[in-house]
């Protein structure tokens, strides 16, 4: 307790920078989630992406990132065990912080898409499990988190598959595909709008105390769907075509239609990747906060400090900029060849996969979603659609996250206990 007392302003302060580091990790990674797909089927440039992902991820992360957040996150350790200790729970946080950033920076270097949620659960689940002890850790959700990692992509491949194939028939697959286009994708919009907003409706608005009734949920996530509809439909009948584009190929037009829906999935994915993941970096450190503001006492939930949200989400922005491009060229060159109409099966499958995931209360990762949907759409047209050699480092680097989490927590945790004398 004298740690806390003497040291408070310390331990916030290093909880805040290696926090901002972890934000800043989440952008230069997880960011690709959003945008990988639309920068990949050519629907946004590189720069475009990047603006776009920062307006909305900040949005998401400051508008709707938390109000009240869980101290301890995804509930993977038991704080009853820190009552006595509280100083050995801010030590964790804060040397899980350093690990889970310090791993997404190495990722992110490489051009691996990791899962930020597995990233920040490892850390937390060694410097526990080696640092206090086993009986800490709650391993039935370590458990599921790892049946997440074959569960989760097949899940989002599946879906991916059957609406690339959908398209396939309703439009490309038809003697007239442009007419067909302009038909059926509205349809597409008003699926797309209403997944999209359920995502944020169920994974979003409830961070900043907005609750909604599931029927309630439903019912505005349609209205909302049908308005992007009704926008969409309008600003593909303005789109001019040129009849000679399609000559080099067939369907260039058609993928010009498909474009505009990409741009609408890749804002509101950013908006609700950003009201959902900010919570892996200012989880732990709003634990820090509560504990040394508290004098020691460890609640089961924190109220957020007025600047604990924007450390979060300047920090993803500013990963996002910084080396952002490597994960993005990954998921949107490195996987299989995109299109804007695969690229949108890819992004509304994992939007739909989110929302399953959602109400099941499965462990998720955004990351192994969209990945799985990239392969789903590769696989309808064929295993040699697919760079196998990219697909394994992918898989290796899933398995290597939770283990150097860990890892490097377990060592960062026992160099603040030394720094401290503890």
């Amino acid at each position: 307790m004298d740690i806390i007392t003497s040291y408070g302003t310390l331990l916030v302060l290093l909880a805040a920078g290696f926090g901002f580091f972890m934000a800043w990790g989440i952008g230069a990674n997880d960011v690709a989630n959003a945008m990988g797909t639309s920068v990949g089927s050519k629907a946004l440039t590189i720069k475009q992406a990047i603006i776009v992902a920062m307006i909305f991820e900040f949005a998401g992360a400051y508008l709707a990132g938390g109000e009240v957040t869980s101290t301890i996150r995804k509930g993977i350790i038991d704080s009853g065990y820190f009552v006595d200790t509280p100083e050995l729970l801010v030590f964790g946080m804060i040397a899980s912080l350093l690990a889970a950033g310090t791993w997404l920076l190495i990722a992110s270097y490489l051009g691996w898409p990791v899962s930020t949620t597995h990233s920040i659960i490892g850390a937390i689940v060694g410097f526990a499990a080696v640092g206090v002890g086993v009986e800490t850790v709650s391993w039935s959700k370590v458990g599921g988190i790892v049946g997440s990692w074959v569960i989760t992509p097949m899940i989002a491949g599946l879906i991916a598959y059957f609406i690339f194939l959908s398209a396939q028939r309703l439009i490309f697959d038809r003697s007239n595909p442009l007419e067909m286009a302009k038909r059926y994708v509205p349809l597409y919009m008003v699926l797309t709008g209403f997944m999209i907003s359920l995502v944020t409706i169920t994974k979003g608005l409830k961070h900043v105390g907005i609750n909604f009734t599931t029927m309630e949920g439903f019912i505005l996530a349609l209205a909302v769907g049908i308005v992007v509809g009704i926008i969409g439909k309008v600003v593909i009948q303005r789109i001019k075509f040129d009849p000679a584009a399609d000559k080099d190929m067939h369907y260039t037009n058609v993928e010009r239609v498909f474009a505009v829906l990409m741009v609408v999935t890749a804002c509101a994915m950013a908006f609700a990747h950003g009201s959902n993941d900010v919570a892996n970096a200012i989880g732990p450190l709003a634990a820090v906060v509560s504990i040394v503001s508290s004098g020691g006492e460890i609640a089961s939930t924190a109220k957020l400090a007025w600047w604990v949200l924007p450390v979060g989400a300047i920090g993803i922005v500013a990963g996002l900029a910084m080396l952002g491009k490597r994960v993005i060229a990954t998921i949107g060159n490195g996987i299989t060849h995109l299109t804007p109409s695969r690229g949108f099966a890819a992004e509304l499958s994992a939007a739909t996969t989110v929302v399953l995931a959602s109400g099941t209360g499965l462990p998720i990762s955004t990351t192994q979603t969209l990945v799985g949907a990239v392969l789903g759409v590769g696989m309808a047209r064929g295993i040699a659609a697919l760079n196998l050699s990219v697909v394994r480092n992918i898989v290796v680097s899933w398995v290597v996250t939770l283990p150097a989490g860990a890892i490097m927590s377990i060592i960062f945790y026992y160099t603040l206990k030394t720094i401290f004398g503890v």
